[in-house]
Formats: structure tokens, C-alpha cells, sequence
């Protein structure tokens, strides 16, 4: 029975396969003929050709399954035609077929692809003893192939799956965080939009100084979180027209670390709840809780810094109107160095005051439906 190839299925029954098609190259033409008629015989599809070049011309026109070739011919020899198959088709199994009784004719062959070898005079059931051993080899490789292809779609299948599975939760986990930071606005009228504004703020300041869009989510969730725990500050202090008490101003301080351990045990919080308890850290070292300086600070908490001081100086408060973006320029470049770290404000020199502008524009007209972390997840926005 010839080896057959291919397969093909219609409403469920099998449908017979395509017959090998096999490239006999000899430049005898009494050898071409006997194996010709005897794979034939076996039904086997055989096209002739009687030299290397007519080979690989038969090769640029139909595709076959097996290369029979001879050796030794006075055009292309087979040596020479096997390294251009094995270049182009590296698939394509070939048997090597001469009278060199040589056996480092046949160990070269083989190291330079091809797949077996055959000696003349050969007989005619040795002959198709290899042609079926070759396709079988031929039609493993085929087999493999398209499992390994079925596999790596699977996988890419399944990672995209995956991966939109974890934008959506991310996503839900955002909306609630939204939502947890307009009922800290609903607690604190005084900063009303001001987490939405500072973290817009942070992540366009983040963005210009080449923070990667991972880390830039993490800032973003930190700055819009920053005040979270001042929702376990009594009211009494949080809501105070007058000024605290020394000891109003101690308990009211503590919010930084009652965010913090809020915020700790949530996995994918835990880099924003660095940022929460270090957001009153100053560069030189004087701020609170922990007197932290420098780099000891999180990268984050010194950028929220500079975007939470530009929002305070823009922004109403009851005891003084907004001042402009110039002053807020003026104010950060006098506190660089001292409050602020020098490598963060001179990133913020250079960002126009007519992007913070917009951005605070686009904040402030928002129609319920403008979410700062989308902007974290865009590049560029």
C-alpha cells in the first residue's frame, strides 16, 4: 500500500488521503525508469527529473513529500542539491541513492541532512522498505509540527484569556477604589477632587520622568489613596474650622500609618500603601512619621509630594483663595531640596503649566465617568 499524506474530514466521515508525491532525480535514465515504475506500481505520485537543476526546478513549481536523488551527476550533483533542499525545505526528507561503495559518502550525507542512503543495485523491496520509512518520517515531523503549533495557540489562546481576566479584575478593583475615595471626599468637603487631581498630577509627573507603566499604577494608587486614613480621624478633628490642638495635630498625623496598615495586607495595594505612609516623608528628612530622607523615601511618595503641593497652592481652601501655577512653580523650586527631592522638581520645571492646567480642567468638568487609573493604564495619555 502506498504511504499516503494529508487528511481531510466532511460531515464526519473520513475522506481518503492524497497519495505521496516523490522526486526521482537520476542522470540514467534505464535507473529513473525502474523506479519510477516500481513506486508507481505502489501508487505513488513520481515526477523525473534528470539532473540536480531540473530537480530544483521541479521543486519551485510542485511540492513533494520524498527526493530520491543520485550522487554523482555531471550538472548538480547530489551532495550540492541536498544542502539547497535542506536550506529551503528543511522538512522535506531525501535519500541519497548512488554506486559509490563508500561508507563516508553516506556518513557526509547523512551530517549534511539527508535522511537515509541507498546503494545501487539496490532491490525493488528495499527500495520502498525506505520510501515508506522516509514518509513516516516525514509525515512525525508534520505531526509534531501541528501539535506544537496547536499548542503554542492554545497557550497564546489561553494568555489572552488570562490576561483580559486581570484587566477586568484590576478594573473592578479601580472602581471600588474610586468609589472609596469619593466617600473620603464626601468625609473631607475641604479636598473635595483633590485625589483625583493629585493623582493625575503624579501620573503625568511619573510619565515625564520615565517611570515604567507598571510602577506608574502603583504611584497612582498610592496618590489617590494617600488621605485614606484619615477616614479613622474623628471628625470633630478632621471637620475642625480653627486650629488643632498640639495634640489634635499628633492624632491627626497618624493617618499616614493608619492608611499604611489599611492598605499592607492587600496584595496588590501593597506597593501603594509605601506610598500612603511615606507621603509626608520630606527630602531632607523632616517630615513625618518616620523622618526619612533622600532615597530612603519611595520613588513614588517623593513625586505624590511636588503633585500634592501644586494641587494645594491651585486649589480653595477656607482660610485663602487659589493661587496660580506660576506661584506653585515658585514655591516648589524654593522647597527643592529641603521638602522636595532636586531630580523630581526639575522634571516638574520642565512640564508646561498649561498641561497641569488641562489636566485640572478636565478633572474639575468630569462627568462622573473620568477615571485616573484609566489614564494610568494608557502610555502617553
Amino acid at each position: 500500500m502506498p504511504q499516503l499524506v494529508g487528511s481531510a474530514r466532511g460531515e464526519g466521515a473520513p475522506r481518503a488521503r492524497k497519495p505521496a508525491r516523490i522526486l526521482v532525480v537520476d542522470d540514467e535514465a534505464p535507473v529513473r525508469s525502474m523506479m519510477s515504475s516500481t513506486l508507481e506500481c505502489q501508487g505513488y505520485n513520481v515526477e523525473l527529473a534528470g539532473g540536480g537543476r531540473e530537480a530544483l526546478e521541479a521543486l519551485e513549481l510542485n511540492t513533494f513529500n520524498l527526493v530520491l536523488t543520485d550522487i554523482v551527476m555531471q550538472d548538480l550533483n547530489g551532495i550540492a542539491l541536498l544542502e539547497r533542499i535542506h536550506a529551503l525545505q528543511p522538512n522535506l526528507p531525501v535519500v541519497m541513492v548512488t554506486a559509490v561503495h563508500d561508507i563516508s559518502v553516506a556518513i557526509d550525507s547523512m551530517r549534511r541532512g539527508a535522511y537515509d542512503y541507498l546503494l545501487k543495485p539496490f532491490e525493488r523491496d528495499q527500495l520502498l522498505t525506505t520510501v515508506e520509512r522516509a514518509l513516516c518520517h516525514r509525515q512525525a515531523l508534520e505531526e509534531t509540527q501541528s501539535y506544537h503549533q496547536s499548542l503554542e495557540e492554545m497557550v497564546r489562546a489561553r494568555t489572552e484569556m488570562l490576561r483580559h481576566a486581570m484587566e477586568d479584575l484590576e478594573h473592578s478593583y479601580d472602581v471600588t477604589l474610586e468609589a472609596l475615595g469619593d466617600a473620603l471626599d464626601l468625609k473631607d468637603s475641604e479636598t473635595e477632587g483633590h485625589s483625583k487631581r493629585v493623582t493625575a498630577y503624579a501620573i503625568a509627573l511619573a510619565r515625564a520622568m520615565g517611570i515604567p507603566p507598571e510602577e506608574i499604577k502603583i504611584i497612582a494608587r498610592g496618590a489617590f489613596l494617600h488621605d485614606i486614613g484619615k477616614m479613622a480621624i474623628p471628625d470633630e478633628i478632621l471637620r475642625k474650622p480653627g486650629k488643632l490642638s498640639r495634640e489634635e495635630q499628633e492624632l491627626m498625623r497618624e493617618h499616614c500609618a493608619r492608611g499604611y496598615h489599611m492598605l499592607r495586607k492587600i496584595p496588590f495595594l501593597a506597593g501603594a500603601a509605601e506610598i500612603v505612609f511615606c507621603h509626608q516623608e520630606h527630602y531632607d528628612g523632616n517630615g513625618y512619621p518616620n523622618g526619612l530622607s533622600g532615597h530612603q523615601i519611595p520613588i513614588g511618595a517623593r513625586i505624590f509630594a511636588v503633585a500634592d503641593t501644586l494641587d494645594a497652592i491651585t486649589s480653595d481652601r477656607p482660610y485663602r483663595k487659589a493661587r496660580g501655577f506660576d506661584v506653585a512653580r515658585e514655591e516648589i523650586l524654593r522647597c527643592s531640596g529641603s521638602q522636595f527631592d532636586p531630580a523630581v522638581v526639575e522634571v516638574f520645571l520642565k512640564i508646561p503649566n498649561e498641561l497641569w492646567q488641562e489636566l485640572r480642567s478636565e478633572i474639575s468638568g468630569q462627568n462622573k465617568r473620568f477615571s485616573t487609573f484609566e489614564m494610568a493604564r494608557v502610555p502617553g495619555s
